[in-house]
């Protein structure tokens, strides 16, 4: 599929089929996530993926009981792991001065930024991290339908929750639930602004 093609045939799929989703896909799925850019190259997504149904209805809970997330075959649950940003953004942009490709200047500004972020509360860099992990998510949700699978991003949830059923510490922040499966739907397209409203 063509990649203009897989953003207008994209749609928020919360009706699913049974059918197991092959394990290649998946992988598939977690790999075009592992060749997202992000900031200084940190790649600070993990990935947890889901099938037995006990644990996809603790999700569906913990996501303020939105039962259709227990309902996809697969959630993959999409977070960020802060240490691992922290150190990644720090070796990353070293590696970027090292080969010219930024300015010294603006390795000092971007290492003193790190500096700072890692006296930041969890609460405070867990969103800024996740803008990272945010577009790895959105190419598994592009690449999703060349499988003919449908995804919905899911972000009204209660990170805690999540955490807590996996037993994760606040060094993982969760960023989004992704149910994964075979649409049991086709949902029309939603009203999107016109093009030009969109330009400042």
């Amino acid at each position: 599929m063509e990649l203009s093609e897989a953003i207008e045939k994209r749609r928020s799929i919360r009706k699913f089929k049974s059918d197991p989703v092959p394990d290649e896909h998946i992988m598939a799925l977690i790999e075009s996530a592992r060749l997202a850019p992000s900031g200084c190259n940190a790649q600070p997504w993990r990935f947890k993926i889901v099938k037995d149904s006990k644990t996809r209805k603790k999700l569906a809970e913990a996501a303020h009981n939105q039962s259709f997330i227990a309902q996809a075959p697969v959630v993959i649950v999409c977070c960020a792991d802060v240490s691992g940003y922290l150190e990644g953004s720090e070796s990353g942009i070293q590696d970027l001065g090292k080969i010219g490709a930024i300015e010294d200047r603006m390795v000092n500004i971007i290492c003193a930024d790190i500096n700072e972020s890692k006296k930041m509360d969890i609460s405070e860099i867990g969103p800024r991290i996740a803008v990272n992990v945010a577009i790895a998510v959105e190419h598994m949700v592009l690449r999703a339908l060349d499988f003919d699978l449908g995804t919905c991003w899911i972000r009204a949830l209660e990170e805690g929750k999540v955490s807590e059923i996996f037993g994760w510490d606040e060094n993982i922040y969760v960023v989004a639930l992704l149910p994964l499966g075979y649409p049991a739907e086709d949902p029309p397209a939603r009203k999107r602004l016109e093009t030009m409203d969109l330009l400042l």
